[in-house]
């Protein structure tokens, strides 16, 4: 085991050791805090929820991706929401997504390799008059259009660069 993964494990069996005798009826609001704590639910986080509640992981993952909070993967430095309610779908965010995902080489749900975006598509930003808008990090871009995409992550790599 890594020491990455080590440090995974350890930190979720702090939170399982604050859940003793907890059943099925927990693994919700355990994941949650693991999330809360990690930024994602790893393969090593639901192996231990697993041998604490005694179920299978099959059955957690089951449970887990049933639900859209949930993230398997870590988030990347940036994370960008990309609205897809009805004012921004009717403004086009579909053609943001496809943007984003072009230029970014993932889709929903997953990081850049170099861990510096994620992305994820939400219902509502709740944002609708700046329709159609993506939130990085808590920072709306209003009124997107496909050609302002390549101009919006070039500010977030210009700072890392600096």
């Amino acid at each position: 085991m890594s020491v990455a993964e080590q440090s995974i494990t350890d930190g979720v069996r702090e939170i399982l050791a604050t859940h003793p005798g907890a059943g099925r009826d927990s693994l919700i609001p355990i994941l949650q805090e693991i999330q809360e704590k990690q930024g994602f639910l790893s393969r090593e986080a639901v192996v231990e929820v697993g041998k604490h509640l005694q179920l299978s992981t099959s059955k957690i993952y089951g449970v887990a991706t049933f639900y859209n909070q949930f993230r398997f993967n870590p988030q990347g430095k940036y994370h960008i929401q990309v609205c897809r309610g009805t004012a921004c779908h009717v403004k086009g965010s579909a053609a943001i997504f496809d943007s984003l995902k072009r230029e970014l080489k993932i889709g929903s749900g997953e990081t850049t390799r170099d861990g510096l975006f994620s992305l994820e598509v939400v219902a509502c930003i709740g944002a609708c008059g700046l329709a159609p808008v993506i939130n990085v990090d808590g920072n709306f871009h209003a009124n997107m259009t496909t050609q302002a995409i390549p101009k919006v992550l070039d500010i977030y790599r210009k700072r890392v660069a600096e």
